[in-house]
């Protein structure tokens, strides 16, 4: 079995592993007020709607952008921007939409390879991040400590872009491998839309 194979199968197993396709465990203050940076840090992990996501920065950027990074940090930007709004109760239409069609996106320009300028790569990620922001967000209000929580999430995020980057960077030379990834991104998106429609 080949390396990138052995690695394909690893991240599908990763993806059912995740006990839910949301990762939104609610809303309710009083249930959130002793979350911490543990909590922060895990909570990326246990949707797969986030998880696939963020990895799907990552991959995207190792495949089509000249700096690395330029994506992922334009993501978790507005993902702290977002969460702090939806920590401050500010609520945007279509959130849980949003999130599935930045999965569909995102697994589309993986699956195709696509390069795009860099400030309009940054500002689609940092679209999509700012709703992915205020789902997280609004789940963690109520906590007793809003920093550490917070700090948790965004490194878990910029963790998973990490992964994303080296999955990428290991699939490059395969536009089978991308092919793969993108369309079960870009396959788990239009599922959540038709499921919320």
């Amino acid at each position: 079995m080949s390396r990138k194979l052995t690695h394909a199968i690893l991240l599908i197993a990763a993806g059912a592993m995740v006990t839910g396709a949301s990762a939104h465990m609610g809303t309710d203050p009083a249930a959130h007020a002793e979350i911490g940076f543990a909590d922060g840090l895990q909570h990326p992990f246990t949707g797969l709607d986030h998880l696939a996501a963020m990895l799907a920065v990552g991959f995207w950027s190792a495949l089509s952008a000249r700096r690395l990074w330029s994506g992922p940090l334009a993501f978790a930007a507005m993902l702290l921007a977002g969460a702090v709004m939806g920590l401050a109760g500010m609520a945007l239409p279509a959130v849980e939409p949003m999130i599935a069609a930045s999965l569909l996106v995102l697994g589309l320009l993986v699956a195709l390879r696509t390069r795009l300028p860099a400030a309009l790569a940054a500002s689609l990620v940092g679209l999509f991040a700012i709703f992915h922001g205020v789902a997280h967000g609004t789940e963690l209000a109520g906590a007793a400590n809003i920093l550490a929580p917070l700090s948790g999430m965004l490194l878990a995020t910029l963790a998973l872009h990490a992964i994303g980057l080296g999955l990428g960077l290991s699939f490059r030379p395969s536009t089978w491998g991308s092919r793969l990834a993108g369309t079960g991104v870009a396959a788990l998106g239009l599922t959540l839309l038709v499921r919320l429609a």
